[in-house]
């Protein structure tokens, strides 16, 4: 197969998000494209296989199959319109969360992905703890939405990863509060999928946004991914919502 490893959410080498991209001819055993991606040790790789007018797209963690991923989707959509077919200006991929597509204009490339608003819940037990900061509210999607009280408790935090894994029916944690020079900030935590830290996490803005758009009565929106890369989003709500 050809393999490429593409730095998404970035302008610099060696930062934002690294994705594993494998373009296969067929589908290889689950097994098999698992025992690669443990291997690769990145935070997702993903697999394509060529289709009529679309490609197959599935991710991979280090342990597990996921049902989403956004740097390594906006990485697959980079190989392909660079390396594989350069005229190609819009890319279909065929995953476990339905069509999704990436359009290029220039050097932009614009994601296309579902929206996926949380529910409130109640705060799991050992969350606190797990986590050493005060918190204010929690919602469900595929992952557990944590509000806590300011940008500086997100920043400073330093969370038991053992006493997180603890916590089941949850793929990541989202920890998230309102900004200081933007409208939220966030920390993207999956240890239960071999991911204590996601640098910079595009799935977990299908739920950050809805949640805040709807919070701040806002239909554009400034984000910061709190990690060592402290990478910004732009996200623009379109008038007719998000899928």
């Amino acid at each position: 197969m050809k393999y490429y490893v593409v730095d998404a959410f970035t302008k610099e080498p060696f930062h934002g998000n690294p994705a594993g991209v494998c373009l296969l001819e067929e589908w290889l055993s689950d097994t098999l494209m698992q025992n690669i991606a443990y291997e690769n040790n990145l935070a997702e790789t993903a697999f394509l296989v060529k289709r009529d007018g679309y490609y197959d797209l599935r991710w991979f963690t280090p342990e597990v199959e996921i049902d989403l991923c956004g740097h390594a989707t906006l990485g697959s959509a980079f190989v392909l319109m660079n390396y594989v077919d350069t005229t190609m200006k819009q890319v279909k991929f065929h995953t476990k969360s339905g069509l999704l597509s990436v359009n290029r204009n220039e050097d932009i490339f614009t994601l296309d992905f579902p929206s996926r608003k949380p529910v409130a819940c109640a705060v799991p037990d050992l969350l606190e703890k797990a986590l050493g900061v005060k918190v204010l509210q929690t919602y469900k999607s595929r992952d557990l939405l944590v509000v806590v009280e300011d940008e500086d408790a997100v920043a400073n935090l330093v969370p038991d990863f053992l006493m997180l894994k603890q916590i089941k029916d949850t793929f990541g944690f989202i920890i998230t509060a309102k900004g200081k020079d933007c409208d939220f900030v966030s920390r993207f935590f999956a240890p239960n999928a071999g991911i204590d830290e996601d640098p910079v996490t595009g799935s977990s803005h299908t739920t950050l946004i809805p949640f805040w758009s709807k919070r701040l009565s806002k239909t554009e929106l400034l984000a910061k991914q709190l990690s060592k890369e402290e990478e910004r989003f732009t996200v623009k709500i379109m008038k007719t919502g998000w899928r």
